[in-house]
């Protein structure tokens, strides 16, 4: 796969910044495991070009970043969809994006939600339009991630405010965000990649080996939760399966209120 072979994002060089684009704004940039794969070879593609020397992440549009995996894909066929390798590789994408030696930033143009919410935590720095909204989505839909989406978003924020993100699901406004620790920079919405574009330059003008020792440096204190996030993965995946993570999905399909009255804790 290459870049001009995309269906569900958009990837162009401009200067020596990769601009990454989920390109699925009917689904407010929900990611299928489709979706996944292209980001994967995007950010490969960033990767082994020498020109290339900062990443940004966007969404199409002025709705979404992303709402993270796609939950409607999920209750219609009990999975996030065919891909090439028959895996749905989120987990090996959250690894890319720390592992990748060029700084990326996320350009959060809209709702970072769920997933989406884990990937502009994931990445070097974010930078938020002031339309932005923020949160998580999880045990609304019968979903978790208790791998980097919790214990890395707890060494950013700390365990008070991430254990209310995720217990809580609320939604959070761009200027909160800032507040928080969460992203580094708010702007206006129209100036957005503008400003994410001006960052990007700026930290191309360092030395690029110091900046790939630098963020192999930041790492190295959280490469542990790596682990857990395979664990966790294998737990979700019979999780999304059972009756209780259906009803989530089936739930925000039919655009109800899930009821969960009938699974609680043993």
């Amino acid at each position: 796969m290459t870049p001009t072979d995309f269906e569900d994002i958009l990837y162009r060089v401009e200067d020596t910044t990769a601009v990454v684009t989920i390109n699925r704004p009917q689904r407010y940039n929900a990611f299928r495991g489709k979706t996944v794969e292209e980001l994967i070879t995007a950010l490969r593609t960033a990767w082994a070009d020498k020109a290339v020397r900062v990443v940004v992440l966007t969404g199409a549009g002025d709705k979404a970043f992303t709402t993270g995996g796609d939950v409607k894909q999920r209750a219609e066929t009990g999975d996030y969809g065919p891909t090439a390798s028959g895996l749905f590789e989120i987990d090996a994408l959250h690894k890319l994006i720390r592992d990748i030696p060029k700084p990326v930033i996320a350009a959060v143009n809209g709702l970072a939600i769920g997933g989406g919410h884990v990937l502009h935590v994931l990445c070097d720095i974010s930078i938020a339009a002031d339309t932005a909204r923020f949160g998580q989505a999880g045990p609304r839909v019968g979903s978790f991630d208790a791998g980097f989406g919790t214990t890395y978003l707890a060494r950013v924020v700390g365990e008070k405010r991430a254990r209310e993100i995720w217990y809580l699901c609320r939604q959070y406004d761009a200027a909160t965000a800032e507040r928080w620790g969460l992203v580094n920079a708010v702007v206006p919405a129209a100036d957005l990649m503008t400003e994410a574009l001006s960052w990007a330059a700026d930290i191309a003008k360092m030395s690029p080996t110091a900046i790939t020792f630098l963020k192999h440096s930041f790492n190295t204190d959280t490469e542990h939760q790596a682990g857990l996030a395979n664990v966790t993965s294998a737990g979700l995946a019979l999780f999304v399966e059972s009756e209780e993570g259906m009803e989530g999905a089936r739930a925000f399909a039919e655009k109800r209120p899930p009821d969960f009255s009938g699974y609680a804790t043993r």
